[in-house]
């Protein structure tokens, strides 16, 4: 989509376990031309970490339009983070206390505010001011993929929590009446991420080895692949059950690659979420399909660095 130069744009970046990327954006748009991104992983110490943030960073910066002005810099990272310091120390990346606020600022130079959230968050903040959750007040986004995450927008405000990591729904218990042996076992994320249900699969017989192989074997009517897909919408279904018992919100949205694993999957997760509803209104859940798909994190990581934090614009 091509877009015309603006006075006012947002330098929007986002980090995960994989790559960090960095954008212009301006009015929920990621501006044509702006967008760099650059590897991360497992391997990536601190040092690998600073010059991948400076490099996209810097290219970005470069390509702001002419006469145009950055009006603040927003920063969503895998968790968890420490919103107060700026750090990061995510769980699939071997740094911790790591200065990612810090770092873009120093490439922005100052005069530029830099605000920091988690990827989740960001991803709620952008679908409740511009995606499938815009005609409401209160909703949770879910990010079902190699792991399990979200973000909370309540009274239409996005919801941080004390130390910037609310919304790791992923983290949520489906079992409680037994000792569990890990701090990750009964898990949403251990049962509904997608590969998590590729060794669940495996270990009923199935013999693929990724989330695309269940899906293609799923349709073709394998039943142990069927049953994964099953077992991990009814998972996030359970989840979203307590948090609608918890939060009072009826508006849940499903992005994610692991949640196209299967058509019907978002109408899975509702029929779960309704049938483990115990409150009256949470029988009544909506189950939604995010709009914004890969723009998501930027979009809102440019609105977390507005004046205006609600999702109102």
């Amino acid at each position: 989509m091509t877009e015309t130069t603006s006075p006012l744009c947002t330098l929007a970046v986002d980090l995960g376990g994989t790559k960090v990327e960095a954008a212009l954006v301006r009015d929920g748009v990621v501006l044509e031309g702006t967008r760099h991104r650059a590897p991360t992983g497992r391997s990536a110490d601190a040092d690998a970490l600073t010059a991948a943030v400076r490099d996209v960073v810097g290219r970005t910066l470069a390509a702001v339009p002419a006469g145009a002005h950055i009006d603040g810099a927003g920063i969503g990272s895998a968790g968890p983070v420490d919103r107060h310091a700026g750090t990061i120390s995510p769980l699939n990346l071997p740094v911790e206390d790591f200065p990612l606020a810090r770092v873009v600022a120093e490439v922005v130079g100052e005069g530029v505010p830099v605000v920091l959230a988690l990827d989740g968050t960001c991803i709620a903040l952008a679908e409740a001011r511009y995606g499938a959750a815009r005609d409401v007040d209160s909703s949770v986004s879910m990010v079902v993929s190699t792991g399990v995450g979200g973000g909370i927008v309540l009274g239409g405000a996005v919801v941080p929590g004390d130390s910037g990591n609310a919304g790791h729904v992923g983290q949520l218990r489906l079992a409680a009446t037994r000792p569990v042996a890990g701090p990750r076992e009964d898990t949403v994320e251990e049962i509904a991420s997608g590969p998590g249900s590729v060794r669940w699969a495996r270990a009923q017989g199935w013999r693929g080895d990724t989330g695309e192989e269940l899906s293609r074997d799923a349709a073709a009517g394998d039943e142990i692949a069927r049953a994964a897909i099953v077992r991990s919408a009814t998972a996030v279904g359970q989840g979203i059950a307590s948090m609608g018992a918890l939060l009072d919100v009826r508006r849940y949205v499903i992005g994610g690659g692991f949640s196209f694993v299967s058509s019907d999957y978002v109408e899975l997760v509702q029929d779960a979420a309704r049938a483990a509803a115990v409150l009256p209104a949470s029988h009544v859940t909506e189950v939604v399909r995010a709009e914004l798909g890969g723009d998501a994190p930027l979009v809102g990581a440019a609105c977390l660095a507005s004046a205006d934090r609600t999702i109102r614009s």
